[in-house]
């Protein structure tokens, strides 16, 4: 047989020098959870181990971002092609400041809610899959968190959201079935939009890789309808994340499943959409996000509005809480609308904010649900009196919301009224002060019925154990510490900002040697 008698060059096609050890850190988070994830349905039958694997898992995905951010922060973003084949054609994981901050974020509240759920879930939600789905929703959330390519985007996006259908159904109830039902529909039109962005984005610009998007964007802008497809960008992310008027189905299914459930969706999910939309809009087309503005700057304003009035019509605190989500989305698509340095750092400082705050929040609803004996504000009462710590910790917690000092949520506030006034957006600035205003009644009507006002008949409290109580006062100390202490995480977001208006460090981490 004949031998070949020339050498093939795979230099110009592959990675052919060994990967640095550190550069595995960039897809651990999502080998780790979907490795553990299938450990667990290996378990099935020894569902009491799901619980120190999931909880030990999470833990190592909280250290496993630490680390990644330590490196970011040292040497700037990161990238780990798969198969070793060279970008484009290789599929991109690509860590920069924004993704990084946004994955330690959400490892850290799915960490807590993996402590929560050990009251909160009983053995049949175990049975049926509660902890290997929380470990593949964080697959999805990290990948789509450090994805470098905008179909693995789509793909991410579809992976948390098979799971956290089967999350929302589990235990089967009446009104989680309708809950879900509506969560379906909309989040699949959502997807069905985005696809539809992705294939028509890969015909403009013959690449799905973002790196490369960001660097042709500005030869083809003459001849190609960008603002049309990051019209569609915007209408599909919108939708994901919640914003007005693609809202309504947040409020009528996040109150349906088990608390640790909404908390985890209020927390991650809506922030999955914001960050999508940061990414393409900010990154890979600024001309395009400064030609939609005034549009994406009305929806954050009536996003705001329509979530703090929803909030205040409420007589159920879970349902209360979808709409604060709401509102707080609509702070931050305010930031991407002003789309200067100031305005993203506030968004970003925000988002990380509502993913630790929303979580929180929920798991409090759930200890004063289970110590009221009721969700609903005409039967609860009496909190103050009943537990005099956890009525301290909720009033940090509402404070926080309404963006009141000295607590985390002042700080992305304050820095997104002031990038508001600095482009001379007052109306912007005015509809970030009333949705505070509104939200600070709300939460003070919250804190009076509930809490302030004497008990009456109710049923008897369930137990709060240390599985309920810890996530809470952990989450609960980094809102005060953020907020008394913001300079380090004012920094981070800031540089994440700016990196994201100037990618050419995320483009030379994916084409060292320039783009092909």
């Amino acid at each position: 047989m004949a031998t070949p008698t020339t050498a093939i060059d795979l230099s110009t096609a592959m990675l052919t020098a060994p990967v640095p050890a550190g550069h595995w850190l960039v897809i651990l988070p999502v080998a780790l959870c979907i490795v553990l994830g299938a450990l667990l349905l290996t378990l099935r039958a020894h569902v009491r181990l799901h619980a120190p694997i999931a909880v030990t898992g999470l833990a190592a995905l909280v250290v496993i971002d630490a680390l990644l951010l330590q490196k970011v922060i040292a040497e700037g973003p990161v990238t780990m092609v798969m198969g070793r084949w060279l970008p484009p054609f290789g599929i991109a994981f690509t860590a920069d400041l924004f993704g990084v901050l946004m994955a330690l974020a959400a490892a850290i509240a799915a960490l807590a809610g993996s402590l929560y759920a050990l009251a909160d879930t009983d053995a049949g939600h175990r049975r049926f899959g509660f902890f290997p789905l929380l470990l593949l929703l964080m697959a999805g959330v990290s990948g789509a968190f450090l994805t470098g390519d905008v179909f693995n985007l789509y793909v991410w996006f579809e992976v948390l959201l098979i799971s956290s259908f089967g999350l929302l159904i589990l235990g089967s109830e009446r009104r989680q079935i309708d809950g879900a039902m509506k969560y379906a529909v909309l989040n699949l039109i959502a997807t069905t939009l985005f696809l539809t962005a992705v294939g028509y984005l890969y015909a403009i610009f013959g690449t799905l890789n973002m790196a490369d998007v960001a660097q042709k964007a500005a030869g083809l802008r003459d001849s190609a309808p960008l603002v049309t497809l990051a019209a569609l960008f915007l209408f599909a992310f919108a939708m994901k994340a919640a914003a007005f008027p693609v809202n309504f189905w947040l409020p009528a299914s996040y109150h349906t499943p088990r608390i640790v459930v909404s908390a985890l969706f209020a927390g991650l999910l809506t922030k999955v959409g914001i960050y999508a939309l940061i990414r393409v809009m900010v990154m890979l087309m600024p001309v395009e996000r400064e030609e939609l503005s005034l549009l994406i700057a009305v929806l954050g304003a009536a996003t705001t509005l329509a979530g703090a009035l929803g909030a205040l019509a409420q007589t159920d605190i879970r349902r209360l809480l979808g709409f604060v989500v709401i509102s707080g989305i609509g702070n931050m698509l305010v930031g991407i609308s002003i789309g200067t340095p100031g305005g993203v750092s506030g968004a970003i400082f925000y988002a990380l904010h509502s993913i630790v705050l929303m979580v929180a929040l929920y798991f409090a609803a759930g200890i004063a649900g289970r110590l009221g004996g009721s969700f609903s504000l005409a039967s609860l009462g009496g909190l103050y009196r009943a537990r005099g710590w956890f009525a301290a910790v909720s009033l940090i917690l509402f404070f926080a919301a309404s963006g009141l000092p000295p607590f985390s949520g002042f700080w992305p506030k304050l820095m997104l009224v002031k990038a508001s006034l600095d482009v001379g957006a007052w109306w912007l600035a005015a509809s970030l002060l009333v949705g505070g205003f509104l939200t600070t009644i709300c939460f003070g009507r919250v804190f009076l019925l509930a809490y302030w006002r004497p008990a009456g008949e109710a049923a008897a409290p369930a137990p709060i154990g240390w599985t309920m109580t810890v996530p809470l006062l952990l989450l609960t100390a980094l809102v005060v510490a953020f907020g008394i202490l913001p300079e380090q995480l004012l920094s981070l977001t800031q540089s994440a900002a700016e990196s994201l208006a100037d990618p050419s460090a995320y483009i030379h981490s994916v084409f060292p040697g320039g783009v092909p």
